[in-house]
């Protein structure tokens, strides 16, 4: 299976190579936005969030979407982390 994780753009890094500077749960991360686009001015996407997956922008999300998944990937993470422990014991 395949996660995408929420990231806000906050620069660009190239516009002519449609790359952004994307804050991933902190972290920044240089990301290619040329499926998010869609003929739009790259530099008008900064602020908003997009889902990321393996350094490309896959869809745009409004920021209660983002919130709402990014608190399931924690909870999927917390339940792996259960798992985990459970198989060791």
């Amino acid at each position: 299976m395949c996660l995408g994780i929420p990231g806000k753009i906050i620069e660009l890094a190239s516009a002519e190579r449609q790359l952004a500077w994307v804050d991933v749960c902190g972290v920044r991360r240089e990301v290619n936005i040329a499926l998010v686009a869609d003929g739009v001015d790259a530099g008008r996407l900064i602020g908003s969030w997009v889902l990321v997956h393996v350094g490309f922008a896959m869809s745009r999300l409004d920021e209660e979407e983002a919130y709402a998944t990014l608190d399931a990937l924690r909870q999927m993470e917390e339940v792996e982390h259960d798992v985990t422990i459970f198989l060791r014991q």
